[in-house]
């Protein structure tokens, strides 16, 4: 199906033509009619698949120009989401009277007052920086006609289920909530269950969850001989753009040292880094002004990186949904892509469960590891958060 089938309004359609946005994809097609008829809704789908779009094209298409106040507000769990999600809902707004707008921490809170004042059809909000908000401004959201919960699942794993459920508590009047997930653990069904009215749910991708277009290479190295296997492979390969990913800041940072010498458009991005710096990062990679990118988890989740051509794991996912995430910066939208991680003989028990969890069909570089006799890895318990709120606080992570 194409968008110039949807019965949308000529100035969203004229919008899309010139972003390019021909065909919709899977997760945008079945879902596009429910969003409009105000179902509420689960969606899981692959990474990569376009569910912003599917959000963001009917929130804009159901704006009413004659309600002076916020219509739809999406929670998003980090300040990178939060612009990335406003800056696509501003491109297929660009031709029509739809205002959308992106707070957040670390940014000036009265200047964010100043454009909530002037108005704001369409609210982006990280947990932290909308309490603050609903607690020391007249911020009203009693005109919010759908709420929808992005990367609901990271939102939790976040320690933001009190802040959620605060947000959602504000929000008493009939409305439409979508949820929209990668994954489906229990404490994103138990939300689900409570604040959802009948919810439809659509899964995509149950037995694939990456990127169809995603090939999954895996190299067996020793520890001392990770650097120079991935310098091997950038010299081989040489990839168009890269991410390539450590488990800690101090690891990104001495691999940075490493490769800065020898590759040129080559940076580091952390959550350490000043927002403004990160955001620099974040679109001079977009512009391909940086081809190689050492990254730890914080550039994993739901960032479209659209020219990214491979992602690299130099350290070993600390576990499958890391390495789902991770890998789903690049074959988005059906593009093709390339993952490459380096493996010792000590991951090979999560190895093993990244393979059957998401039901790929890996390339190894090298010899075939002997995965059948290796018990699966004992669960992790996650931590989701339980803090009691005693007043505004803006929080760290948003």
């Amino acid at each position: 199906m194409k968008f110039t089938d949807l019965d949308l309004k000529p100035q969203i359609l004229a919008a899309l033509k010139d972003i390019q946005y021909i065909d919709l994809t899977p997760i945008q097609e079945k879902t596009f009619p429910h969003i409009l008829s105000g179902r509420d809704m689960i969606a899981r789908a692959e990474t990569g698949s376009g569910k912003t779009a599917a959000c963001a094209v009917p929130l804009v298409q159901m704006v009413d120009p004659s309600i002076k106040a916020v219509q739809s507000l999406v929670l998003v769990p980090t300040r990178e989401l939060a612009l990335q999600y406003v800056t696509e809902i501003s491109s297929i707004a660009r031709k029509i009277d739809v205002s959308p707008f992106a707070v957040y921490g670390g940014f000036s809170m009265q200047t964010q007052i100043a454009k909530l004042n002037h108005g704001v059809d369409i609210l982006v909000a990280t947990p932290g920086r909308l309490i603050d908000l609903l607690y020391n401004t007249p911020l009203s959201l009693s005109e919010v006609r759908s709420f929808v919960l992005d990367e609901a699942d990271e939102m939790l794993n976040m320690g933001f289920i009190t802040d959620v459920e605060l947000i959602l508590s504000c929000l008493i009047h009939e409305h439409q909530t979508l949820l929209f997930s990668a994954t489906m653990p229990k404490k994103v069904e138990q939300l689900a269950k409570k604040y959802l009215r009948d919810p439809l749910t659509i899964y995509m991708g149950e037995n694939q969850k990456t990127p169809q277009s995603l090939k999954h290479h895996f190299v067996e190295t020793h520890a001392k001989h990770r650097l120079e296997s991935l310098q091997k492979f950038l010299d081989d390969a040489k990839p168009k753009q890269v991410i390539i990913f450590c488990n800690s800041r101090r690891g990104a940072e001495k691999l940075y040292d490493h490769l800065k010498t020898g590759r040129s458009a080559t940076e580091i991005i952390h959550g350490g880094l000043e927002q403004s710096k990160r955001t620099s990062l974040f679109n001079r990679f977009r512009r391909m002004e940086i081809t190689t990118m050492i990254a730890t988890d914080l550039a994993s989740r739901g960032l479209d990186f659209a020219h990214a051509s491979h992602v690299i794991n130099y350290d070993f996912p600390k576990n499958v949904e890391a390495y789902t995430h991770r890998t789903g910066r690049t074959a988005r939208m059906g593009r093709e892509g390339m993952a490459l991680t380096l493996f010792t003989r000590s991951d090979l028990r999560i190895l093993k469960e990244v393979i059957r969890t998401n039901n790929l069909k890996p390339v190894w570089e090298g010899a075939e590891p002997n995965l059948e006799h290796l018990p699966r890895p004992k669960k992790t318990k996650k931590y989701y958060g339980k803090r009691k709120h005693k007043g505004p606080r803006r929080s760290k992570k948003s």
